[in-house]
């Protein structure tokens, strides 16, 4: 089974929430879907407001759609992007 490299941006609500507690949170839910060793960034966007980009591999056939719906239902959070997506092994 090949494995895709997958990497999203999610913006918070604003700049002053706390991205350590977010990261955590976006932790949890990868956690709860199967999603092993994510590496997070932050990305300043403008402002005072900072992006977090976070890293992951997830299975190529395995639809994104519930993932992403997870995701944007966390607490702080207000959109979720696909930011880039390529095949990693096979």
């Amino acid at each position: 089974m090949s494995i895709v490299a997958v990497k999203i941006k999610v913006m918070p609500t604003s700049p002053e929430t706390d991205l350590k507690k977010l990261e955590k949170n976006i932790q949890e839910t990868l956690k709860e879907n199967s999603v092993k060793n994510p590496q997070f960034e932050i990305e300043p966007i403008a402002f005072g407001l900072k992006a977090l980009i976070v890293m992951f591999g997830w299975p190529e056939k395995q639809e994104l759609e519930s993932l992403e719906e997870n995701l944007s239902k966390i607490e702080n959070v207000s959109s979720i992007k696909i930011i880039d997506i390529r095949r990693a092994i096979g």
